[in-house]
């Protein structure tokens, strides 16, 4: 498996491409703003992108669907309690003095516990809401060496994802992370939307949100 990160945008938002050496299949996570990077990535190494996979409906991490998709020919996968979301991104944009056009009808809509195939790699949908109603984490199943985590906005390193938007719930989003990442390996590899990677042990020792072993 390769792991691409770019960060991009005004944001700091981090993109990622997954890859299938084998088959040289190849999703993209969260194409936000000036992600094409990305794209040309890809391209330039002839990786075929099969899956747009978004792990929250923000604008920020959803910008570029619309030409990706165009671009590849991919699904776009969202969770169903998202998907909403994507109907919305001009008025989301908005709200931040940008502007954005209208986003896909999402091919598939995720729910808890599906698996996402990419070539041999199977990632596993953990359904984790506080961030958004419809937020969701990647996890690489069956594990390889050290299983990898794709957590979006759910968590970072020493920090959680805001729920001052609408559809937030600080709550949640606490037991979200405590039920359902906390409980992973500690040398669980986590890549988060912005900011540098981390490891489950890291954050349950220190983060101040959510550890306190």
């Amino acid at each position: 498996m390769v792991i691409e990160r770019f960060e991009v945008g005004p944001m700091g938002n981090n993109v990622y491409l997954v890859v299938d050496e084998e088959s040289g299949d190849a999703a993209i996570i969260d194409p936000g703003l000036e992600s094409d990077p990305a794209l040309d990535r890809a391209r330039e190494r002839g990786w075929k992108v099969r899956a747009i996979i978004n792990t929250h409906g923000h604008f920020d991490h959803v910008d570029r669907d619309a030409h990706f998709r165009q671009q590849t020919g991919a699904e776009l996968l969202i969770h169903a309690d998202d998907a909403p979301m994507l109907r919305a991104l001009p008025q989301q944009a908005a709200w931040f003095g940008m502007s954005a056009g209208p986003a896909p009808a999402p091919d598939r809509l995720l729910r808890d516990g599906d698996e996402i195939s990419v070539g041999r790699i199977r990632l596993r949908v953990l359904h984790t809401p506080g961030h958004t109603p419809g937020g969701v984490c990647l996890l690489t199943e069956p594990a390889e060496s050290s299983p990898v985590l794709f957590s979006g906005d759910t968590l970072f390193a020493g920090s959680v994802g805001r729920t001052d938007f609408v559809g937030g719930d600080y709550a949640t989003l606490i037991r979200s992370i405590r039920e359902r990442l906390l409980p992973l390996p500690d040398d669980t590899l986590v890549y988060p939307g912005h900011g540098p990677e981390t490891t489950i042990g890291e954050e349950r020792r220190s983060n101040p949100f959510v550890g306190g072993e």
